[in-house]
């Protein structure tokens, strides 16, 4: 039999062959699985693309990432829900399937001007920040840019004067007199510790500080069931090796510690004058009564904070510190 080529217009839907849906064609299905109902944990370490995490129930487990949440991520300290193997027997990988609303967020960036952030934690309550009388010198531009962060998230700030043994910090903590701002000072003979366990009972707080400060020491004091090791600081330079590779959420005091690995800059993106502000509740009523668009530094015309210094209505020192920070913003560390 000679085939021969049909007549198009002799074809009828009967003569057209179809072709069976391939494996994975069929459309998507909008309805994703409702995860409101999921265990709950809080994430105690990020390493690899992997996370540890504490479950309400108790127990460390390791979980990865889902897919739709990579964008985002997650940090020390956010609140997940999780699917899949929750038992944390060894081996067992859970996934994230949610992040829970955020309290608030502790950012910085890379350098001033940089639009990525790097969000170093979620839900604390309070930032410590550990400063050398000497070897490290003390940096109190640094000290500055670490409370406009506090301020800017919410977070209480704490100042913990390390190694007063080797030179007198009364200078360097006279300029911070404006601020809303423990201080606790501290040595190797003398740790004076206890009121800082206190005010860390019950809360998430944050430590940071750069290189050598001695800020692992404080921390292995407070919560001994957990040692990290500590590193060795030329007593010439000041300069010493990195102790801490990770941020770390360690269980201590009725409450949970943060150690954040030792870092030299902290870059301010995102954070303008009325975000700052937050931190200065009396300035920022008196703020009220200042144009649209005041920097409230200086030199701003008709700023109201200074009218009302004038008056008798808010601290010059307050102010003072307020204008400090507000320069930090603009400057290169």
């Amino acid at each position: 039999m000679t085939w021969s080529r049909a007549d198009p217009m002799d074809l009828d839907e009967d003569d057209v062959r179809i072709r069976p849906n391939p494996k994975g064609s069929r459309p998507r299905t909008k309805r994703r699985p409702d995860f409101s109902k999921a265990p709950l944990g809080m994430v105690l370490e990020v390493h690899l693309a992997r996370y540890r995490i504490l479950t309400d129930e108790g127990k460390e487990i390791t979980a990865t990432l889902a897919k739709e949440l990579r964008k985002d991520g997650c940090v020390i300290c956010d609140r997940v829900r999780l699917d899949g193997d929750v038992t944390g027997a060894s081996g067992a990988l859970a996934r994230i399937v949610g992040i829970e609303p955020r309290r608030n967020a502790l950012s910085r960036s890379a350098e001033d001007g940089d639009s990525l952030e790097q969000t170093i934690v979620a839900n604390a309550d309070q930032l410590v920040i550990v400063m050398a009388a000497a070897n490290p010198e003390p940096r109190s531009r640094l000290v500055d840019r670490y409370l406009v962060a506090a301020f800017h998230s919410g977070l209480k700030p704490i100042l913990i004067m390390t190694k007063c043994d080797l030179a007198d910090p009364r200078d360097f903590i006279d300029s911070f007199q404006g601020f809303d701002l423990e201080i606790i000072q501290t040595s190797e003979n003398a740790p004076n510790l206890e009121s800082l366990k206190q005010m860390l009972t019950g809360h998430t707080t944050v430590f940071v500080g750069h290189s050598g400060v001695g800020k692992t020491t404080i921390i292995n004091q407070i919560a001994p069931d957990f040692i990290r090791a500590t590193g060795i600081v030329n007593k010439v330079t000041g300069k010493g090796r990195h102790t801490s590779s990770s941020a770390h959420a360690i269980r201590a005091q009725g409450g949970w510690l943060v150690d954040t690995p030792g870092i030299r800059s902290f870059g301010l993106s995102n954070i303008d004058a009325d975000g700052l502000l937050k931190g200065f509740s009396d300035l920022s009523d008196a703020s009220s009564d200042c144009p649209r668009g005041c920097t409230h530094l200086a030199d701003s015309p008709d700023c109201a904070l200074d009218q009302k210094m004038l008056a008798g209505e808010i601290s010059p020192l307050r102010l003072d510190s307020l204008r400090r920070l507000l320069e930090s913003l603009s400057s290169v560390d």
